[in-house]
Formats: C-alpha cells, sequence, structure tokens
C-alpha cells in the first residue's frame, strides 16, 4: 500500500485528510515540519501533503529543505491562504500541486491519486535511468568503461540535489554536456539553463553579463539588462572556463554565492537570487591559485562535489561506441548511412586525440562527408590520425620541452600561450576573427591577449 504523510499542525485537519484517504493509503501523520523531519529520516513516502503556516519552520521552508537534499516525493499544498502569490511561490520551490482546504473530499481523492501515479511514474524514470548509467550511458553522454561510469553514476547521485559542481576536465571531452545532464536530472530541470563562457567574454564586460547594469551604469547602458544570475534564477547557471575569470569578478561571485543575493552595475539595491552554480575549467586551479591567479575561498565554494572527466585517450574502450554513436547521428544529419572498415577503427585506437571528444566527431563527420560508398576507409580520415601524427595545432617535441623545461610556472604559460596562439593563428591565416571563433574566445579578448604577449602578424 502507498503511504502518504500529512504534515498539519491542526489536529482536525489532519484527522479529516486521513479519515479521507485512508481506505486507499497508510498514513502518517506530522504536527510540525521537524517532525515530518524526522518522518522523512526514517521512511521513504510516496505523497506528502502539506500545510504552509504552521508555527516554527512553515511548510515551504521544509518544503525547500526536502528539495535541497535531492528528496523529489511530490508534495500537494492544503492551505488555506487562497492567494495566487502563494500559489506561485510554493509551485516555485517545489510543490507538485496546491489545493485549498474547505476543498470538495472527491477533489482531494483526485488529486493524491494522480500525484501517486506521477511519482510512480517518475521512480520508474529514475530506475531506467540508473539501468543506463550502469550500462555506459548518461543522457547523450556515452561510455562503458570504469572511468566513464565512474563520473555517470557520481553525477547521478548529486544530480537530485542542489550542491554546488565543479566539473574539471580537457578541452572536448564533454564538460558543457555534463552539466546540462545534472540539470536535466534536478528538481530544476524546467526552469533555464543558463550557461557563461568565461574566456570568451572581455573583462570588461563580463561583470555586466553576469550580474546585469542599470540604465546610465555606463556609456551605452541606455536600458536596464538583467544579468545570467538573474536570468537563470529557480534554475542552474553553467559558468563554464572559471579558471579564466579575472581577480574582481570572481570575488563578486564569491559573495554572491555566499550570500545568494547580486546587484547589478550602477544599482543601490541587492536582488535575491535562487540559482544553482555548475562550473567547468580545463585549467589546473591548484597551480592557478598558487600562481595568485584564483582565489582559493572561491575554489572551496564551487567544487562542493568535484566531477573529473577523463580524457579520450585513457578510455579507449569506449572509442567503438562513441564512433557508432557518433555516425549514426551524422547520418542523419547528412542523409547518409555508413559503416568503418576494421582499419578505421583500428587507426581510431592508435591516434591520441588532444581534442578529445569534439575532435574524434569531427574526424568521422570529415569521413563522412568525404566517403563516396557506404564505407568509411582510412583515405577519409584526417591526415594526423590516419597516420597517427601529432595533429594540426599540435606542439612540435622542441617547443613542448621549450615550456615544459621552463621552471618558472608564469614563463612556461606565457611560452605556451605564445605558441599555442601562432599556431592558430597560422592555421587561420592570420584572421582574428576565425581564431578567436575556433579556441572559444571573443575576438576582443584574442586581440587583447595577442598585445600582452607581443604576437603580431609577420611582415608588420
Amino acid at each position: 500500500m502507498r503511504t502518504i504523510l500529512i504534515v498539519d499542525d491542526e489536529p482536525a485537519a489532519r484527522y479529516g485528510m486521513r479519515r479521507v484517504l485512508e481506505s486507499s493509503y497508510e498514513i502518517v501523520e506530522a504536527a510540525s515540519a521537524g517532525a515530518a523531519r524526522d518522518a522523512t529520516a526514517r521512511q521513504n513516502f510516496d505523497l506528502i501533503l502539506l500545510d504552509l503556516i504552521m508555527p516554527g519552520e512553515d511548510g515551504l521552508a521544509f518544503l525547500r529543505f526536502l528539495r535541497a537534499a535531492g528528496d523529489a516525493t511530490p508534495v500537494l499544498i492544503a492551505s488555506a491562504l487562497d492567494t495566487a502569490r502563494t500559489a506561485v511561490e510554493a509551485l516555485h520551490s517545489g510543490a507538485a500541486d496546491y489545493i485549498v482546504k474547505g476543498f470538495d473530499i472527491e477533489e482531494l481523492r483526485t488529486r493524491v491519486a494522480n500525484l501517486v501515479r506521477l511519482g510512480e511514474l517518475s521512480a520508474e524514470n529514475q530506475r531506467l535511468r540508473r539501468e543506463l548509467v550502469t550500462e555506459g550511458q548518461f543522457g547523450r553522454m556515452l561510455g562503458a568503461s570504469t572511468l566513464m561510469r565512474r563520473v555517470f553514476e557520481m553525477a547521478e547521485r548529486v544530480a537530485p540535489t542542489d550542491a554546488t559542481v565543479l566539473i574539471l576536465g580537457e578541452s572536448g571531452t564533454g564538460k558543457d554536456l555534463l552539466a546540462q545532464e545534472i540539470h536535466a536530472r534536478s528538481p530544476r530541470a524546467e526552469k533555464p539553463f543558463v550557461a557563461v563562457n568565461c574566456a570568451a567574454l572581455p573583462e570588461n564586460l563580463i561583470e555586466s553579463e553576469l550580474f546585469g547594469y542599470e540604465r546610465g551604469a555606463f556609456t551605452g547602458a541606455n536600458q536596464q539588462r538583467k544579468g545570467k544570475f538573474e536570468l537563470a534564477s529557480g534554475g542552474t547557471l553553467f559558468l563554464d572556463e572559471i579558471g579564466d575569470m579575472n581577480p574582481v569578478t570572481q570575488a563578486k561571485v564569491l559573495r554572491t554565492l555566499e550570500s545568494r543575493r547580486i546587484e547589478r552595475l550602477g544599482g543601490s539595491h541587492s536582488i535575491e537570487v535562487d540559482v544553482r552554480v555548475i562550473s567547468a575549467t580545463h585549467r589546473d586551479l591548484a597551480a592557478e591559485i598558487a600562481a595568485g591567479h584564483f582565489r582559493e575561498d572561491l575554489y572551496y565554494r564551487l567544487r562542493v562535489v568535484t566531477l573529473e572527466l577523463p580524457p579520450l585517450r585513457a578510455h579507449k574502450d569506449d572509442l567503438p561506441l562513441l564512433a557508432a554513436s557518433f555516425l549514426v547521428q551524422l547520418g542523419a544529419r547528412h542523409n547518409r548511412r555508413v559503416t568503418m572498415t576494421r582499419d578505421v577503427i583500428e587507426r581510431l585506437r592508435r591516434y591520441g586525440w588532444p581534442g578529445n571528444v569534439r575532435e574524434l566527431r569531427n574526424a568521422l563527420e570529415r569521413a563522412l562527408v568525404l566517403s563516396k560508398g557506404d564505407e568509411i576507409g582510412a583515405a577519409e580520415l584526417p591526415e594526423e590520425v590516419r597516420d597517427n601524427a601529432p595533429g594540426i595545432g599540435a606542439p612540435r617535441d622542441g617547443e613542448m620541452h621549450a615550456f615544459l623545461g621552463e621552471p618558472d610556472f608564469r614563463e612556461a604559460r606565457r611560452k605556451f600561450e605564445v605558441t599555442y596562439l601562432k599556431r592558430k593563428l597560422e592555421e587561420n591565416r592570420w584572421n582574428v576573427s576565425r581564431a578567436a571563433a575556433e579556441i572559444g574566445l571573443h575576438r576582443q579578448s584574442l586581440q587583447e591577449k595577442l598585445r600582452e604577449l607581443g604576437i603580431q602578424r609577420p611582415g608588420k
């Protein structure tokens, strides 16, 4: 028999609801939010009937506690408050439905039955998701290797909670996809998922992007604009490449995470925001902290839970699975059906994939487009994959030793940046806009970096 928890400080209200429902459900009663916390800690319920106005902790506070703890039990608010604002606030906090006391008995039975059924479907959906995770699938992400299943299992556990998550991994490993899948499995799934690439925004724009601004805050601010924290309120804010954020903005983000309030540029009052933050970076944040480029207190705020996506070279057993999936997706896009020869699969295994899963997908799309028949051969693969070369843009041995042998971290990073950016600019015939788009930077940010490093086009 399904079990319902009735939470109400009025004995008469609890008695009335119990009499209506006890023929079909097992009923547990709680006279306060504290008693309800104890009850939910002891057992699982199929539905919670919750009053809003109670002495001490009110119903909304208890509801938010449940959702923050990852408890997805359907909650039906049964309250004497009959205002649209209260109902909207309750639904925004995670309630499944709202009914005003004085309700018809049959209406209560119908709503309870519908929500119990909804809970059963949700539980079945979660069971199927867990099965997929154990088989190597997490939404749109695939990986049956031990390394990937470990990441998926941890992400599955953390997704229903409100915990702040830090995703680490090289470029191209799928950090943005993982963040989206965590959001899709959270109680905030119906709310916005807002992504910000901290590396792609110039330093003078990132604050206004995150926090918004008031009209007249600066030259060109002709109207009020909400920032990403406000736009993501109720949902998830994904701060991609957090390691590239400047120190001033880091301090403001830390303050926002601690207070859950923001202030628009040029504003005079603070605004409450309800946001779950997921951040990601390809950088070694411990090294950035040691070099004085990243705040240690912000790092500990961001890494409540840390998920690290391995590079593709560390889980090559997943290559056939990934390649087959990509060919199905790409085949649908290009209206083609192709397979791979054994030689192609072996060449995919031998290559080092410095660009990770993103590079694999791009290589397969190139091969599919160039193939003439229904089978991809080695001739259609990119040269570096076919011949197991380092790949375009990969540092040559001499260049690698130039910065790996440098004892000073900052000088090593400067040499790497010079080598990397020169190579990318050469590949794009020194077209700054194209190079910036390829490496995920704003054109202005790339120009500023070139000036900082003293990089100029040959012949200038």
